[in-house]
């Protein structure tokens, strides 16, 4: 079976298995898990009915090509031929419909993911790229109208981003944001700058699926919290109690903080969904390196060390290099029109698997 058709059995399998949880009186009972098992069963519902049609007509193809092939007339064996005809035909879109909603990967169909964004070699002018970039998707997630959230910002002095992580929330939201994960360059005049040279800076995008709590167990004994002082701009202390939290997580050793709300409650809260997502995305690293081999001509390898796009704000010019696509409508895209280059990105890896339709 094909990369795609392994993919969609797999999606077919949990939406059945989370039929069958809605259905279990122990998880009728517990608020919480019902309702993070309804969520996720939601998101797979569209991709998952689509899928069972697929399989449905490909066994109708396989009862007209038995029938042509029976057939003892004609016209028994023509009708035959037709029917099948048609029939393909209606699969053929139906898969472009599932290529559409796969492409990815398996965690596709979600409808949350964290965002951080990391100011790279470049100094403080690194820190005001990553604050473009932070403006960029938010103005694009307002133009989805996918819900935005702030979980904690490190400010540097000429109020950049030294980092920034943020949760969204919406429909698609994971498989168009999926292709962010990677080095962003830029090469523009910065505002730091007298004598009007260019200079290159970076930044880093790491974009991860946002898991539900039935999927990823993080027990409160499998981290240690400590608690501190938020601090401002600089290091200064914009508050004297201990409202900030730091979460470790033992096994894995990754290291999540929050800072921006003013409850130490809400900061637990906000770390943890970050934590959950980070351990979730390390565990579906691991298994993406078994199928790296198999995935090898498809982007979106979120790999953070890899260059995979250029700003070139003189020339007015963006070239996602993964893909040799170059639009030289920067200002719209920095305005929040991010829109063309994700559909190219979607598009090619859709091109890629198209071919792995196959009668099975």
């Amino acid at each position: 079976m094909s990369i795609v058709r392994d993919l969609l059995e797999e999606k077919l399998a949990r939406f059945q298995e989370l039929e069958r949880q809605m259905s279990d009186p122990e998880v009728l009972a517990d608020g919480a898990k019902m309702g993070a098992a309804a969520r996720e069963h939601g998101g797979l519902a569209k991709v998952a009915s689509k899928y069972r049609e697929f399989k449905r007509l490909s066994k109708e193809i396989r009862g007209c090509q038995e029938m042509a092939e029976a057939a003892e007339d004609y016209d028994e064996r023509e009708m035959a031929e037709t029917e099948m005809a048609e029939l393909r035909s209606k699969r053929e879109v139906l898969w472009d419909d599932l290529l559409s909603m796969t492409v990815g990967g398996e965690d596709s169909h979600r409808t949350r993911c964290v965002m951080e964004i990391r100011a790279g070699t470049g100094g403080e002018e690194a820190a005001l790229f990553a604050r473009d970039l932070f403006e960029m998707y938010r103005r694009y997630a307002e133009i989805k109208g996918w819900k935005v959230e702030v979980m904690d910002s490190s400010v540097s002095d000429m109020g950049g981003f030294k980092e920034i992580t943020l949760t969204l929330e919406g429909e698609s939201v994971y498989r168009d944001l999926a292709y962010e994960s990677g080095g962003h360059r830029v090469q523009r005049v910065p505002e730091t700058e007298t004598q009007g040279r260019v200079h290159t800076s970076a930044a880093t995008v790491a974009v991860m699926p946002e898991p539900e709590d039935v999927e990823v167990d993080v027990k409160a004994d499998d981290y240690r919290v400590d608690k501190f002082c938020a601090s401002g701009p600089g290091g200064q202390h914009v508050n004297k109690t201990e409202s900030a939290i730091r979460l470790t997580h033992h096994e894995t050793g990754i290291v999540v903080q929050c800072q921006d709300e003013k409850s130490q409650h809400k900061n637990l809260a906000k770390a943890l969904r970050v934590l959950k997502a980070r351990v979730y995305e390390k565990k579906r690293e691991e298994e993406q390196a078994k199928q790296a081999e198999q995935r090898k001509g498809l982007i979106g390898s979120g790999d953070r060390s890899q260059r995979i796009r250029t700003y070139n704000f003189p020339q007015n010019r963006l070239t996602d290099h993964r893909i040799n696509f170059t639009l030289y409508k920067l200002d719209q895209v920095m305005a929040g029109a991010v829109t063309p280059v994700t559909e190219a990105l979607i598009e090619y890896d859709r091109d890629q698997l198209r071919g792995d339709m196959v009668d099975t």
